[in-house]
């Protein structure tokens, strides 16, 4: 690492440059570099700030990076999702002054009593009569809690299904929600699509849900939670704009038979942090169509891996054939799980000592990185250029359009 430099999740002093190019020339790097762009974060934030027709929290999950946090805040996010005491823990000792909601369904008691006692967290989410009684209890059957009932749902339009592990069945709801109701200063549903949802509908599809339940118990809901799943672009995956998921959920919430007063929530993650960073890596060898690079499946790749996530790469090396090769990826482990299929498209000529950027690793990279087997540890600077894609620079081409010209007869 550089002189002084700590690991990535680390209070640091950052160092600036333009863009990988400009690191790989300074450094020479034998470890992986995290490039942090602040100011693209900054730029999701305010869109779903602006744009987004109710309150946005962020996901800390996604990307636990203090610094981030500092940057979301400023650019407006003033409420935090939060999935654990440590979480909870971080985010107020970051922020001090931001809304922690605790949206994780099944918590220890002693982390409820110690969000509520401790740190200010009145807002929290269950899915079954168990966690209910379990709030009441750890909170002294506090009367100041907005208690937010979470909905299972399709994952059915989303890359990555959340379907399985929580949220109750609509057809189990109605005796759920009425307890909450009793308990419950504010009551919600929540519910999540699942990650990186590739349609509108999908939230359409769950709002419909929501007011199947919301008849079925008669009861009053002050608070409409859709979750994440707000897409980012990578290779193969080009969503519709945000506005179209924006302006979809604004219709189906307006037609919900919910409080006149109610909320509407969202908890975007991936969305938010994508764009944060990406990574620099080295080509340590080459193997026919097999790159061996200094991280991996146990780093910042574990998406590339584990559910075969593929992400923008380009080579830093200059001079390269413009000829491309779909590569898959070795990491540094002596693990054979440390594997990325991809393909990753890079020159054909790519060699031993060259230099890699991958992007969009925002999301889920730095939070999913181990120091198994020793490696782990990474430089971090900031560059000022932009990430790979976007979905917040206002010049994106929307994928549904056509370049056919039609003539009208």
């Amino acid at each position: 690492m550089l002189p002084g430099r700590k690991a990535y999740w680390g209070s640091l002093e950052l160092h600036q440059f333009h863009d990988a190019s400009a690191v790989v020339r300074a450094l020479s790097p034998d470890e992986p570099v995290i490039l942090n762009r602040p100011h693209a974060a900054a730029r999701a934030a305010r869109f779903f700030t602006e744009k987004f027709p109710g309150k946005s929290l962020y996901a800390v999950k996604a990307n636990p990076s203090p610094d981030l946090l500092k940057v979301l805040w400023d650019a407006g996010v003033t409420h935090y999702d939060v999935a654990s005491i440590a979480e909870v823990r971080l985010v107020r000792a970051t922020l001090p002054e931001a809304v922690l909601c605790f949206m994780h369904p099944v918590k220890a008691r002693g982390a409820i009593a110690e969000a509520y006692h401790q740190h200010g967290v009145r807002t929290f989410s269950l899915d079954s009569h168990e966690e209910l009684a379990k709030i009441v209890e750890a909170t002294d059957g506090a009367e100041d809690l907005s208690l937010c009932v979470r909905l299972r749902v399709s994952s059915e339009f989303s890359e990555l299904s959340l379907a399985s592990k929580f949220g109750i069945d609509l057809a189990d709801a109605a005796p759920l929600l009425q307890a909450t109701r009793q308990v419950a200063d504010a009551l919600g549903i929540c519910f999540h699509v699942g990650s990186q949802a590739m349609t509108p509908f999908a939230y359409v599809q769950a709002l419909e849900r929501v007011r199947a339940a919301v008849v079925d118990a008669s009861v009053t809901v002050d608070i409409v939670d859709v979750g994440g799943g707000f897409p980012s672009i990578y290779p193969g995956m080009e969503p519709p704009p945000l506005e179209d998921y924006f302006a979809a959920i604004h219709r189906a919430a307006e037609s919900l038979p919910v409080s006149y007063s109610s909320e509407l929530w969202c908890e975007p993650g991936r969305a938010l942090c994508a764009e944060y960073n990406s990574l620099i890596v080295k080509v340590e060898r080459t193997r026919g169509d097999e790159l061996y690079i200094n991280d991996g499946a146990y780093g910042a790749l574990y998406d590339a891996a584990h559910v075969g996530w593929r992400f923008p790469v380009r080579c830093l090396s200059e001079g390269r054939s413009e000829v491309q090769t779909g590569y898959s990826f070795y990491g540094p482990t002596c693990d054979d799980a440390d594997y990325m299929e991809g393909p990753f498209l890079l020159p054909a000529d790519i060699k031993v000592g060259d230099y890699i950027e991958i992007g969009m690793l925002g999301a889920y990279g730095a939070a999913m990185k181990t120091a198994f087997n020793g490696f782990g540890q990474a430089d971090l600077v900031t560059v000022t250029d932009e990430p790979m894609a976007s979905q917040y620079m206002g010049n994106r081409r929307d994928p549904r359009s056509s370049d056919n010209v039609v003539a009208l007869r």
